[in-house]
């Protein structure tokens, strides 16, 4: 531990027909996956460029602990663990406050193009005040979560991937009298709009931003009829 900050990206290893099955199609089941790493690997850029923080992957699953070593040698690896995602997320927060960080945020590895503004906000958040930190998901879920004490329920207590995720961590919230802070609200590349809505962004975005992710639309973008239909 060099740094009082701990920044943790949740990853699983990108499996053609089991990672972004949602962009298939357009995508194929080998595209889907290829274009997960790429988001991984620009994530991973953003968070190196978060000063005085560890840098952490949660990862799944266990086996591929050599290929986040490989991709991320500069990292630590930290397996998950629990049954679910929220029972992931709070054993990872969790284990890390434990460790004696005084502040824990975990993002997910599907929003390339985040400003890595909103990650040093989040500590800054913290630090300030909030005993609570969340990055809003258009999709009504967070790409970020932050504490600097554990609160399981925040966790534990709510049922992940729908759109009432960010509403009912809240709504808990406030049941525990938590102090919160909301960061500006982004998107997760999930579905064919979302990876339009990408397109279009790095259209007009500086060459630097998310540059893996930008070369495989660029490889890609004559297969892909319906992000140029909704472009």
């Amino acid at each position: 531990m060099k740094s009082p900050n701990a920044l943790l990206v949740i990853a699983k290893q990108p499996t053609p027909g089991r990672t972004k099955t949602r962009l298939t199609p357009p995508l194929t089941a080998d595209a889907a996956a290829a274009l997960y790493e790429c988001f991984l690997a620009d994530t991973l850029d953003l968070v190196r460029g978060v000063p005085e923080t560890d840098h952490l992957i949660a990862f799944l699953p266990a086996e591929a602990r050599a290929y986040f070593a490989a991709l991320a040698p500069d990292f630590e690896l930290v397996l998950q663990e629990g049954a679910g995602l929220g029972e992931r997320l709070d054993h990872a927060l969790t284990a890390c406050l434990h460790r004696g960080y005084e502040r824990a945020v975990i993002m997910n590895s599907d929003g390339p193009t985040l400003p890595v503004t909103h990650l040093a906000r989040a500590f800054a958040a913290l630090r300030d005040g909030a005993e609570v930190v969340l990055g809003p998901s258009d999709d009504g879920g967070y790409y970020l979560i932050g504490l600097k004490q554990p609160a399981p329920r925040l966790l534990r207590e709510v049922r992940m991937s729908t759109p009432n995720v960010l509403a009912d961590t809240l709504a808990l919230a406030a049941e525990e009298g938590l102090q919160v802070e909301l960061l500006p609200a982004w998107y997760d590349v999930d579905e064919a709009a979302d990876l339009a809505r990408l397109a279009r962004e790095l259209a007009d975005a500086p060459p630097q931003v998310a540059p893996r992710s930008r070369a495989f639309l660029a490889h890609y973008a004559g297969d892909l009829d319906l992000l140029r239909d909704e472009c």
